[in-house]
């Protein structure tokens, strides 16, 4: 197994954490964390930096992944991710061992697709985005770059999500409707007609 550093070490990173021991591909050696005081036990690896010894330990570490959150905004997630590019870490596509993928699915680097998830055929999945637990993506729906698919979420066919997007919990869009960038659709939501870029709806 190789070595994978995650960038966040708050609730979402203990959600990844199981994520990567589940799939058996990455060995954790430690998390990074804009504040160096926090309980190492909640997450049961160590705290090996902050985020201004990335460049450092990258002399040591190839792959790393953003285990911040993300709701409402993509900003941090997506400061992040830039971050670890130029600094030429490896992002890898990180998958539960309890996801069912169809083979004709394609995902983008440092996206992480949770447990339960179900991905049908010809769906696209772009760049650090989180698919998290039992969401369910159907045939041919295409997802930008740093969006957050919440649990339990529904897509249904041929649905085109912008980039930045964040997705609540539960909700169920209708069939080949276009969601636009920046969006932010709440919890439980039905969404039947398109949205425009950067509508909020609750």
């Amino acid at each position: 197994m190789n070595d994978i550093i995650l960038i966040g070490a708050g609730g979402h990173a203990r959600a990844c954490i199981e994520v990567i021991e589940s799939g058996g591909q990455y060995k954790i050696a430690g998390l990074v964390e804009k504040d160096e005081i926090i309980d190492e036990k909640k997450i049961g690896y160590p705290i090996i930096g902050v985020d201004e010894d990335l460049e450092t330990l990258r002399q040591k570490y190839t792959y790393a992944l953003v285990t911040v959150g993300q709701i409402k905004s993509p900003k941090t997630r997506i400061k992040i991710y830039k971050t670890l590019k130029k600094l030429e870490y490896q992002l890898p596509v990180v998958i539960s061992s309890s996801a069912y993928l169809s083979k004709y699915t394609e995902i983008y680097e440092g996206t992480i697709i949770m447990h339960g998830v179900l991905l049908n055929a010809g769906v696209e999945i772009g760049a650090n985005c989180i698919i998290n637990n039992k969401a369910l993506v159907e045939h041919d729906v295409k997802i930008g770059n740093h969006c957050h698919i919440a649990t339990g979420a529904i897509l249904n066919g041929e649905i085109q999500v912008g980039e930045g997007t964040f997705i609540g919990s539960g909700v169920i869009t209708k069939q080949s409707i276009k969601i636009g960038e920046n969006c932010v659709v709440g919890a439980g939501c039905v969404i039947k007609k398109n949205l425009y870029d950067n509508q909020m709806v609750a």
